[in-house]
């Protein structure tokens, strides 16, 4: 058995659990852990750098590439 830790998913920004999960719409996420729900935004709360944002994707980057801060705005 190996040391490292298994990748569940992406941190949530509410709790910081590994339970973040796509929602039925696109852009949308829910923690499984603590229940909160985020929407994905196309430009970063925290610096305001524009993004491409992938909505449709398993595998979409949910960190700004500039500051690399969280790009979900909580619903």
């Amino acid at each position: 058995m190996r040391d490292e830790q298994a990748i569940l998913g992406p941190n949530c920004p509410s709790c910081g659990e590994p339970w973040l999960r796509p929602g039925t719409l696109p852009g949308r996420y829910r923690c499984l852990h603590c229940m909160s729900r985020y929407e994905l935004q196309s430009v970063c709360p925290n610096c305001g750098e524009h993004s491409t944002i992938v909505r449709m994707s398993t595998t979409a980057i949910v960190q700004c590439n500039h500051c690399h801060a969280t790009m979900l705005k909580p619903l």
